[in-house]
């Protein structure tokens, strides 16, 4: 049976006028990386303070690794790691100062701790950098000190807050690539609060979308874009014509067909030979390079989400 590390009913929380969360409930499983999906300003973060304890909920009521977050929040903060809007670095202390001194904080034996200090530094890339003031660091290798301390006492959940947020590309990928391989080794639980799809696209198992602190989508990111529509044929080459697009809109196991530079994106009722539709194509005086199946992207289903009206 797949034990729950969080399970959410009917959370609530209320600032003067305004709803952050609302009446949210879902499970999220352990041991896997589970997506938090929401534009800003949809209760992403607020979600994660009271998961954390560091709210109180207006009703409603959460658990966290079967601790109470209202009434037995430290218990959860001990057995948690969280990355925040603030990275909880020490610009002045070299990194290694830096996780030397969070250790000693959980308490860590000395020998376990210098063990793991060079354990998550050299598993990240920057060992040979471990004497250098953090503050001297790039945006995106602080972030991995700032992954490191949430993951130094090997706790069973981590709380990721928007974690490659301000990064460029090649330092985003780095951080991601570092989370998802730290995540599969040690069998932790991450909880990802993010609106950026191809990072939820590319990590989670499982994703929920909330809009101003609602819950609209729950499930794993091939039940969701399944919700957008059925399969879709990408064919790349030359020549889409205006004849060529009629014939292929009239097919009855077509619903769209659309024209992108040099692709054409054909949605499908269901899944279906696509060489007759090749065929058509080609008759129709398109040079076909290439053709691929595929699904919408997450992207495409949150932006549908996001549009629907409640």
């Amino acid at each position: 049976m797949t034990k729950t590390a969080i399970r959410i009913e009917s959370l609530t929380r209320d600032f003067e006028t305004v709803r952050a969360v609302d009446d949210l409930s879902l499970e999220v499983p352990a041991g896997i990386i589970f997506g938090f999906l929401g534009p800003n300003g949809a209760g992403k973060t607020t979600t994660i303070n009271l998961l954390l304890g560091l709210l109180e909920p207006t009703s409603g009521r959460a658990e966290v690794l079967g601790f109470d977050t209202r009434t037995q929040a430290t218990e959860v903060r001990t057995r948690t790691g969280a990355l925040l809007e603030h990275t909880g670095i020490y610009e002045h202390l070299s990194a290694e100062d830096n996780l030397e001194f969070y250790g000693r904080v959980w308490g860590m034996p000395a020998t376990e701790r210098q063990a793991r200090i060079k354990e998550l530094l050299t598993h990240m890339g920057v060992w040979d950098r471990r004497k250098e003031p953090a503050g001297k660091w790039s945006h995106g290798m602080k972030q991995k000190l700032a992954l490191a301390r949430a993951m130094l006492h090997r706790p069973p959940l981590v709380l990721l807050d928007e974690p490659t947020a301000g990064l460029d590309v090649m330092a985003a990928v780095a951080v991601r690539d570092d989370l998802a391989s730290l995540a599969a080794s040690e069998g932790v639980t991450v909880f990802l609060a993010t609106h950026n799809m191809v990072e939820a696209e590319r990590l989670c198992a499982q994703v929920a979308v909330i809009r101003e602190g609602s819950l609209v989508a729950l499930g794993d990111p091939d039940d969701l874009r399944a919700r957008a529509g059925g399969p879709r044929v990408e064919i790349v080459g030359r020549g889409f014509n205006e004849d060529a697009l009629a014939l292929l809109r009239a097919r009855p196991e077509v619903t769209a067909a659309e024209v992108y530079g040099d692709h054409l994106a054909i949605d499908l009722h269901e899944e279906t030979d696509t060489a007759p539709l090749v065929s058509l194509l080609v008759g129709a005086g398109v040079a076909v390079e290439e053709v691929r199946r595929g699904k919408a992207s997450l992207e495409e289903v949150f932006v549908t989400l996001m549009e629907e009206e409640r």
